[in-house]
């Protein structure tokens, strides 16, 4: 799926017009972009987590010429899927729908652990 595969989705089921659909699309994308860049957690109920780690310096190897390398410091992205996420995913693999009433609990639980 792509951004432009978004715009069309909201265009067509919300019913907002194509350049509507496109500003709000890009408005969400650069307020969790702006958020991710001041090293702020995004957390989308259902969805998942994302977190920004930081990764410190550390010496590697070059896997062609096996020589040590320094490797900067850094942040990284990460995502955590939600059990919610994580179930929908999942029960495509056997084939069985997904009930709502059993995502429903997933999606209660990940609220309380989310309180803690």
């Amino acid at each position: 799926m792509t951004k432009a595969d978004i715009v069309e989705a909201m265009y067509t089921k919300i019913g907002f017009s194509k350049k509507e659909a496109a500003d709000l699309v890009e408005m969400v994308f650069e307020s969790i972009k702006k958020t991710l860049a001041q090293g702020e957690k995004i957390k989308i109920s259902g969805f998942g987590n994302f977190v920004v780690r930081e990764k410190r310096s550390r010496v590697g190897r070059n896997p062609q010429t096996g020589q040590s390398i320094q490797i900067s410091a850094r942040k990284v992205l990460t995502f955590r899927p939600s059990q919610v996420l994580r179930a929908e995913v999942n029960a495509s693999l056997d084939g069985k729908p997904v009930r709502p009433d059993t995502l429903r609990g997933i999606a209660a639980d990940e609220h309380e652990d989310a309180g803690e």
